[in-house]
Order: structure tokens, then C-alpha cells, then sequence
């Protein structure tokens, strides 16, 4: 501890040097043709990069932006959650309402029956397996497979998964699904499942937005209480009293063709060798949007994509992870095995700031919150319960055109805990 002061000045200097590194554009609607600056999701391909926001779908490629919402009326003002390119160049959307859609450039595939059949709304992630089966994380929706022709679905109820609330799903070198919720991590290796929360493994908390696998199979967790690690064996934590990370809100985790983490938190980014070499990327040292980083992809042509919630896209290009000399490094971030965190049940950094937004003559209110996502419901003064979001993003509208005028009582839930604030409907 004799060491904290200089330390923490180090790294306050190694971070402000390293803010030049490589070669910043930011894109949003005041400056591009991007669809929105509500940034959701993230898919580069071999040409440009898709985006996923709350209006919908749109394309970088070459410079020029497209707007895919206007060839498909069900992509017009909808949330596009999360995105994934195959081998075939065949993009997957998913979306709020619509659940999985397929486009390969000219012909969209809509799977109506099945959403409808399985309740594939709010769908949050979707990947492919080593044998091509397709794995949708669907929000209060549990797991489903596809295999091209057969639709499977699988929720707390009829197995072991811990928690029907999917974050985030990747898949490891022996073709097991490890699916990540808010009430821990299962993993799935086709026969049996298994699964760890913050009361019988390392892990530092039960929620968990992202998980990566690297080129050794080691798992990295990004959870509320900070990253993590484990290779089978042992588990490790990183948060903000032992290592530069600007917050210990992980929202999303990308591993580069370098194997480095690339890492976006409420509070900025940062890039981590995994072993001691740290850079914090924040709106004071970069240009970097301020705020909350939620989804960060890397690319081919060695492009990091950072999406902020409500200010735009960034890309950094030309970056180059230094030496131990230059990066910032911290004998504090060593790789150490660590017992068993505590479960976490303490709020991330405060208790959660809402704010209600009416825009009653555009029919529409939005909602500021500081989480990533939210669960939102509309009580009337009746007790019932009209309209319900249960995943709502910070900005995103919500249609109020046909709720009856009188007094609502709207409740906010997040990973920080649970508001209610009264609603005049005029």
C-alpha cells in the first residue's frame, strides 16, 4: 500500500500519453448519416460494419452510411438489440419486437411463426456453434436453438439454466454454449448443463452483460462488480481498487486478433493484455463520446468500435497496445489468483438517477437512466398495470398515444434497484 500515491500518479500520466495512440473518427447524426446515436449493437464484416440503434438498422461501408430500415417497414424506429454476420455474409437482427430477422443483401427472411410461437421478442443475442446451430438469448425469454430447420427452446423451467434474463451468449473451443444472465453463468455442452454465481465460484457478481473466450479457452466475464477470469481452475477479478479499469460496470467485452481485451464500461473504455499492460480510453483523454460505452467490437483491418448509448460511434484506428514503459500498469493488476468475491449486493456506484421526459405533443415520453437497460411499467391509478418495457434504453421513446390521460405510476427497475416516480398524463 506504501506504494498506492505514486502509483495512482503514474497511471494518471501513462493514460493521458497514450490518448494520441492511433486515429479517432466519432459518427453521429449531427456530423454522418448514421440512423440514430442510441449505438446497440455492433457487427463488422469483411467490407464495413453494421450498427444496430433504437431507428433501426444501418451500414458503414466504404465511408458512405445506409439506412436498411427503409427496405424493411418492421426495422423503422425499432431497437435493433444485437447483430451477427456468418460465413455467408447473411446478417441476423435482432430486434424488440420482430424477433430474428435474416438479410443476405437482397432477400430479408422473416421468422414470424416461430417468434410468435416461442416468444422471441427483445431478443439480446444471437451466435452460431461450431456445428453452424444458431443460439438466440432472448430477455425473459430464456435460450433458442436453431438448427436450420428445427426450433428448440429451453428456460428454467424445463432445465438447468439459471435464469430465463439472457445477456450474452460464446461458445469455446469444445463447442460448449456459455450463456451469461443476471442471475449468473450456465454452460451448455449439449447433454448437460452447468452453472456458477457469486456463491460458488469466483465469480464477483451475478450479473453479467458480457462474456469473451480467448485463444487459450479462458472465459473473461464483464460483470457489475468488474472483469473476470477463469481457466477452468481459477478465477480472477480486476475492478477499480486493483487495476486503471474506469468503472466496474462492464457492459461488453471483445477480444481482438492481437488477444487483446477490449473492454466498454459506464465510464469510458480501456484495452487490457490480460496479463499487466493497461490503456483507459475516456472523453478527457480521447475522443471517445462521453458516458457509457455499451457495445465495443473489433475488426479485421485492426479497427476497435466503441457504441455509446446516446451519443454516437467511435472508431479508433492505428492503435498499438506499448510496452510496460508507456502502456499504464499497475503492480496491483498482476495476475493473482483470487478467493471467491462476495455476491455483489451492494448498488454499482450510487443509486440510479432517473428522470421522466414528456414530449406529450409528439405523443412520446423517454426516460434518463444511468444502467444500461431497464425494466419499465406503467401503472395506472387503477392499479393495472398498461404498458410494460422490459428492456428499455436510455432515450428511447415510448409511444403514449393511446394511454388514457390521468396519473401513472411508472416504475424503473435496474441492475442498481428499483425506482417509482409519478407521471401526470395531460
Amino acid at each position: 500500500m506504501k506504494h498506492t500515491i505514486a502509483t495512482l500518479a503514474f497511471l494518471v500520466l501513462a493514460v493521458t500519453a497514450m490518448a494520441q495512440n492511433g486515429a479517432w473518427v466519432v459518427y453521429d447524426t449531427r456530423t454522418s448519416d448514421i440512423g440514430g446515436n442510441n449505438i446497440a449493437a455492433i457487427a463488422p464484416d469483411q467490407k464495413g460494419v453494421w450498427v444496430g440503434t433504437f431507428q433501426g438498422l444501418s451500414r458503414l461501408n466504404g465511408g458512405q452510411w445506409m439506412d436498411y430500415s427503409m427496405f424493411n417497414e418492421k426495422l423503422k424506429d425499432q431497437s435493433i438489440n444485437c447483430l451477427m454476420t456468418d460465413e455467408r455474409g447473411v446478417v441476423w437482427i435482432g430486434t424488440d419486437d420482430y424477433g430474428v430477422i435474416e438479410f443476405d443483401g437482397t432477400h430479408w427472411t422473416e421468422h414470424s411463426a416461430e417468434t410468435r410461437r416461442l416468444k422471441m421478442k427483445f431478443v439480446k443475442e444471437i451466435v452460431k456453434d461450431q456445428d453452424g446451430v444458431v443460439w438466440i438469448g432472448v430477455t425473459l425469454g430464456g435460450i433458442v436453438r436453431y438448427d436450420g430447420s428445427m426450433w428448440e427452446k429451453f428456460t428454467p423451467e424445463d432445465c438447468e439454466l439459471v435464469s430465463d434474463f439472457i445477456l450474452d451468449i460464446a461458445v469455446d473451443r469444445a463447442n460448449r454454449k456459455w450463456i451469461t444472465t443476471n442471475a449468473g453463468v450456465s454452460v451448455y455442452n449439449d447433454r448437460r448443463w452447468t452453472s456458477y454465481t457469486s456463491h460458488d465460484s469466483g465469480l464477483p457478481d451475478d450479473i453479467v452483460p458480457a462474456i469473451a473466450i480467448d485463444r487459450n479457452n479462458v472465459k473473461w466475464f464483464g460483470t457489475l462488480n468488474g472483469l473476470c477470469s477463469f481457466d477452468g481452475e481459477n478465477w480472477q477479478v480486476w475492478n477499480m481498487q486493483n487495476s486503471p479499469l474506469p468503472s466496474n460496470q462492464i457492459n461488453d467485452i471483445d477480444i481482438d486478433a492481437d488477444g487483446l481485451l477490449w473492454i466498454g464500461t459506464s465510464k469510458g473504455a480501456a484495452v487490457f493484455d490480460g496479463v499487466d499492460r493497461w490503456v483507459v480510453f475516456t472523453s478527457k483523454n480521447s475522443p471517445l463520446p462521453e458516458g457509457n460505452i455499451y457495445k465495443v467490437r473489433s475488426d479485421a483491418r485492426g479497427n476497435h468500435w466503441f457504441g455509446n448509448d446516446a451519443r454516437g460511434l467511435a472508431k479508433l484506428s492505428g492503435f498499438h497496445m506499448p510496452e510496460s514503459s508507456s502502456a499504464t500498469t499497475s503492480q496491483q493488476s498482476q495476475r493473482q489468483p483470487v478467493t471467491r468475491q462476495g455476491a455483489g449486493d451492494q448498488m454499482p456506484e450510487g443509486e440510479e438517477n432517473v428522470r421522466i421526459n414528456p414530449h406529450l405533443e409528439e405523443g412520446y415520453v423517454t426516460i434518463t437512466i444511468e444502467s444500461p437497460s431497464a425494466a419499465i411499467t406503467f401503472t395506472n391509478s387503477a392499479g393495472k398495470v398498461v404498458k410494460t418495457i422490459p428492456t428499455y434504453r436510455n432515450g428511447q421513446k415510448i409511444n403514449i398515444r393511446n394511454m388514457a390521460k390521468g396519473m401513472y405510476t411508472v416504475g424503473v427497475k435496474t441492475v442498481r434497484g428499483e425506482k417509482k416516480i409519478k407521471f401526470n398524463l395531460k
